[in-house]
């Protein structure tokens, strides 16, 4: 055996059994799936009529939201004007929906009265309020009135309860989300979270026009060019000289902090009031800002947990079969092939280690979950390594039928068995990629794992195969034993070793 072909054999070997071993003293394993480990699945309703594009623009922000969250291979489909989001092994289901589903239309508006009871006695009043705190306990309740050209009132909630602590009442928006552009949660100098933002360039002005209302504590409608044809005011609040500047999201008041500075130069910093956010809430308010807002408001219209009974018994079932075939085909190349078959199944523990340590670790790092669809990628993939085999130990045959040693052959048969290896991979390869890029939620799971089955193949047949079957040529007993011998397995007496 060549010293490189030694090398490679040693370095794969010990790279697949150092990965998998390391991955049983870190207890590390795959994700699963919804269907395999259960989770929790909501159907989104837009509130009014709105065409195919609104709703595909809603899916690509839910989308970038629900990665932001960490959750595992979620399932986000369009059905009519539906939208179907799929949360595999998710803890807090209600606050991973309530993130999911969030509009989180950030508007900023002058406080006109802080604290305010105004209509709080009427019940209308009071429900449209209690469903703004906490739109889950109530999805089918009125929001309050939040028109941006109008005068409001809006609660702030407690984080904890949900229920209403306090009303502003709020002149016209001055400015919308869309001045932002970017949002970060930080644990403040004050010992208290907040959420660090930064403005476009148009933004900035406006941003800049509104503080510099409210720091004067203009009681006067006054117009600003910055700000459009509408008048504001921004009164000075509870002794302070300078006025209050809401920051609205969803119909919730997030904070209210007194303007102290004329200008802010393109960044500010939004604070929880009193009692202040919590890591969690200063998160979750930074996530929905950075990625934007829905183009369309959706109500929750069935929410349910997902077992994973199903799934796991079909998992349970494929597992089975896929053991049983795996044994009748390699009985059936132990049997054909001899000491070569041996060879097989080296190399597909081989293999498998690689696979569920790459598995694990982008299960780990990424995300990734293993679902039904992903299981049978696996098995499909074992189909794919076995054929590798059977070409490179064909063309063995043909070498040997024509007279060549089994010593020699190895070399020779495995140049001319690479160049189909390569291109029998290369089409499953490219057609896995393919069909990961068209597709989305399981059926990508299926893609990738083939996919990623088919670049091992061409790792493990080239560092192990190769070298490990030079290895048992030059050995007489697995060349010609009686029963083991490679030479039996590959032509029938009389071969030359």
């Amino acid at each position: 055996m060549k010293r490189n072909q030694l090398f490679c054999l040693l370095g794969i070997v010990v790279l697949a059994l150092g990965a998998f071993v390391g991955t049983l003293v870190k207890d590390a394993r795959p994700l699963l799936g919804l269907d395999l480990q259960g989770g929790a699945s909501v159907v989104l309703h837009p509130t009014t009529s709105v065409s195919k594009g609104v709703i595909n623009q809603a899916i690509s922000i839910i989308r970038t939201r629900v990665d932001a969250l960490g959750v595992a291979e979620p399932e986000i489909s369009r059905q009519g004007n539906d939208i179907v989001v799929q949360l595999p092994g998710v803890k807090d289901k209600d606050h991973a929906i309530a993130i999911v589903g969030q509009t989180a239309q950030l508007r900023l508006r002058p406080v006109l009265q802080s604290g305010s009871l105004s209509n709080i006695g009427d019940p209308k009043v009071q429900a449209q309020l209690e469903a703004a705190c906490n739109p889950q306990a109530h999805p089918n309740s009125e929001l309050p009135p939040n028109d941006p050209a109008a005068t409001v009132v809006l609660p702030k909630c407690d984080a904890k309860t949900k229920a209403v602590t306090s009303l502003d009442q709020l002149g016209p928006t001055a400015a919308s989300g869309d001045i932002l552009s970017s949002a970060t949660a930080s644990f403040g100098q004050t010992g208290q979270w907040v959420v660090n933002f930064t403005t476009t360039g148009a933004g900035s002005k406006k941003f800049d026009a509104i503080a510099g209302l409210c720091y004067k504590g203009v009681t006067t409608p006054t117009k600003v060019p910055e700000l459009g044809d509408a008048s504001y005011t921004c009164p000075a609040q509870s002794g302070n000289a300078q006025g209050q500047l809401a920051i609205v999201l969803d119909n919730v008041i997030q904070s209210d902090p007194v303007i102290q500075q004329p200008t802010f130069n393109g960044s500010g910093q939004i604070s929880g009031g009193t009692p202040g956010f919590t890591s969690s809430t200063a998160k979750d308010l930074a996530l929905v800002l950075r990625y934007g807002s829905l183009p369309v408001e959706l109500r929750p219209v069935t929410q349910e947990t997902v077992s994973a009974t199903l799934g796991k018994g079909s998992l349970r079932a494929g597992i089975v079969a896929g053991a049983i075939g795996l044994a009748a085909v390699l009985l059936y190349m132990l049997l054909y092939y001899r000491a070569l078959g041996a060879v097989v199944v080296l190399g597909l523990c081989v293999s498998g280690m690689l696979m569920w340590s790459v598995i694990t670790f982008l299960s780990q790092t990424r995300g990734l979950a293993l679902s039904l669809a992903g299981a049978t990628g696996v098995i499909v993939a074992v189909g794919v390594t076995v054929d590798s085999y059977v070409v490179y130990f064909e063309r063995l045959k043909d070498e040997i039928r024509a007279g060549k040693t089994v010593r020699s052959s190895t070399d020779r048969g495995f140049k001319k068995a690479w160049h189909t290896t390569v291109a029998a991979d290369a089409t499953s390869f490219i057609a896995a990629a393919i069909l990961y890029w068209l597709t989305v939620g399981a059926v990508r799971g299926f893609a990738f794992t083939l996919g990623l089955a088919t670049v091992l193949d061409l790792l493990v047949c080239y560092t192990f195969t190769r070298p490990m079957v030079g290895f048992l040529s030059r050995s007489r007993f697995f060349t010609q034993a009686r029963f083991f011998g490679v030479a039996r397995g590959l032509a029938a007496g009389g071969v030359p070793t």
